[in-house]
């Protein structure tokens, strides 16, 4: 039996021998269609970085996919002093709280990217910045300490900073980050000489972490990033003295 079809588009038959007529959408068997893939609006690309914000303070006990902890090859450390740990804790919650805002910041200049490309090369980045959010929260539990209470303020903070830079164009949303790393790079070199030396475990972490902002920021100059004016410097360190000041004690 013969059904019309009401659909109009192009490549439709109009009618359809024994099936029912909304079959004609999906093709005869054994017939390959081609996928249909839009691109992703503006509403989308926000809606997906509120997603990746979410996650974040989603389970912690989740598992997530991604390159081993760098600690795992290093032995257990001696056990260390009641002092010392809340120490090497609060070195590793203001790193933990970096990584929550580096991948903000990451999300945010991704959201308004001119290029695809750009905006590629920044959630990759930010993949990675996962990786270390994962392995500082381990660090943390092994310390029998936890995160910043603060994640969530921490990235919508980021958030916005990153979608502001981006909005100044991808050489400057590269430039942003080339010097946010650079930054990033420093501070990690600080608590590296913080660290106990006993403490392996941590610094297995931190030395990891340090080499890949160091490839993040050259990647972003050898894509094209400009450097940025002295005074958005001095206001990233300011900012980010606010940050490490916070999660060290929330």
């Amino acid at each position: 039996m013969e059904k019309a079809c009401g659909h109009k588009g192009q490549g439709c038959p109009g009618i359809v021998a024994g099936r029912d007529a909304r079959d004609c959408h999906r093709g005869a068997p054994g017939t390959k269609l081609t996928s249909m893939k839009r691109d992703m609006t503006p509403a989308d690309r926000v809606l997906a970085a509120l997603g990746r914000g979410l996650a974040l303070a989603a389970d912690r006990n989740a598992p997530l996919a991604g390159r081993g902890n760098p600690a795992a090859r290093t032995p257990p450390a001696d056990a260390l002093d009641a002092a010392t740990r809340r120490e090497v804790a609060a070195l590793m919650r203001v790193n933990h709280a970096g990584e929550v805002a580096a991948q903000a910041l990451y999300h945010g200049q991704a959201l308004v990217a001119r290029d695809p490309a750009t905006r590629q090369q920044l959630l990759k980045a930010a993949d990675e910045e996962r990786d270390h959010l994962r392995w500082c929260e381990e660090r943390l539990h092994e310390l029998d300490d936890h995160p910043s209470r603060l994640q969530p303020l921490w990235y919508a903070g980021s958030l916005a900073i990153g979608a502001a830079a981006g909005l100044a164009g991808d050489r400057w949303s590269l430039g942003f980050i080339d010097e946010t790393e650079r930054q990033v790079s420093e501070h990690l070199g600080e608590h590296l000489r913080r660290l106990p030396e006993s403490d392996g475990r941590s610094r297995a972490i931190l030395e990891q972490m340090r080499r890949d902002e160091e490839r993040h920021g050259r990647d972003a100059r050898e894509a094209g990033g400009r450097p940025l004016p002295e005074p958005v410097r001095g206001l990233m360190r300011q900012v980010a003295k606010v940050m490490k000041f916070g999660a060290a004690r929330i």
